[in-house]
């Protein structure tokens, strides 16, 4: 079977493999669709220091159920359409006992810790599958993973109708981050250096954006918040000037989300969270966010189509991979259909 592998940073080809083998409480997928993703960005840059050399990428996956048990524990079936939970957590320390596993002790994240699913079949735990709504197409399948980032951050967040949330990076998590922000009544501002990014946001009813190059970022957002600042921040960009700018755009008694991944610390002045007494918490994947993530695309409540830039095939994957590393202005999400 074909897959994607990266042998090492900036080498990446489709290659054959040998099909995998399925176990018991497993289920073999014949993989349909898979997203290219920021992770697996990262991995083909080298920049990500978590992920191992050589690795098949892809934690984005949609599939159609090849083998399963029988008896498996949410009566799935052969010929079943489904997306794959990707998080992959040992059940049995502090976090997971608190049924929070994106924070689990030892997580291993497909196509980063361990091999991903970017390939013509995949195997992995049954128990681990959603199935897909009737009439989702498979291109959009996949998308469903990056909205249940956004969506663990508004959950982060405690989020609630009225509410204004300021959104640092209109990437693709960030869009979809504001776009469900609209479904559930909520005022998204979204915050971006590139205008075309923000434009796009705007024609699909994004109401407030700032551009930093040609706006200033806390008189714009006080104005908007009539004074009172964003109740809720979300840091989505990872970079350090933005983290530190959290604490000048959220509110008194309100919260900021960290989403991104730095490169390096950031200092945070201490006497400002206390003076504000804010909130201020990690937002790691999703834990439980994905049926929620399908409802809200089968529904129509959250256009993810509008992130969709562009499909390829299998054939065509490690050549889009490189793509969008060298130019990530073109692009929110590409996906591969098989």
């Amino acid at each position: 079977m074909k897959v994607v592998n990266l042998q090492e940073p900036k080498n990446i080809y489709v290659t054959e493999r040998e099909m995998p083998v399925r176990e018991k409480g497993m289920a073999l997928l014949k993989i349909k669709a898979a997203g290219i993703c920021g992770s697996d960005i990262g991995a083909y840059r080298g920049v990500n220091n978590l992920v191992s050399y050589p690795r098949v990428i892809g934690h984005e996956l949609a599939g159609e159920i090849v083998e399963i048990d029988d008896d498996n524990p949410k009566g799935l079936k052969v010929g079943d359409r489904v997306v794959v939970d990707p998080y992959l957590y040992c059940g049995h320390c502090y976090p997971c006992s608190l049924k929070r596993t994106n924070c689990c002790e030892d997580l291993k994240v497909l196509g980063v810790h361990v091999d991903g699913g970017m390939a013509e079949y995949f195997v992995h735990p049954a128990d681990m599958l959603i199935p897909i709504p009737e009439g989702m197409s498979w291109e959009l399948a996949p998308l469903s993973e990056p909205l249940t980032i956004a969506l663990h951050a508004l959950h982060r967040g405690q989020l609630k109708p009225g509410m204004h949330m300021a959104i640092n990076g209109a990437g693709a998590i960030g869009l979809l981050a504001a776009l469900a922000a609209i479904a559930y009544g909520a005022e998204p501002i979204l915050i971006d250096l590139v205008e075309e990014r923000l434009a796009y946001a705007r024609k699909l009813g994004v109401k407030h954006t700032i551009n930093l190059k040609t706006q200033e970022l806390i008189p714009t957002i006080r104005e908007i918040t009539g004074g009172r600042m964003a109740e809720v921040v979300m840091e989505a960009s990872g970079a350090n000037v933005a983290i530190r700018n959290t604490l000048d755009m959220v509110s008194y008694a309100g919260t900021i989300v960290l989403t991104g991944w730095p490169k390096s610390e950031t200092p945070l002045p201490t006497d400002m969270i206390t003076k504000k007494e804010l909130d201020i918490r990690g937002s790691r994947t999703s834990a439980g966010e994905f049926e929620e993530a399908l409802e809200l695309i089968s529904s129509g409540k959250v256009d993810v189509a509008a992130v969709l830039s562009k499909v390829v095939s299998l054939d065509e994957a490690a050549d889009a991979v490189v793509e969008l590393s060298e130019h990530p202005d073109r692009y929110l999400k590409i996906n591969v259909v098989l």
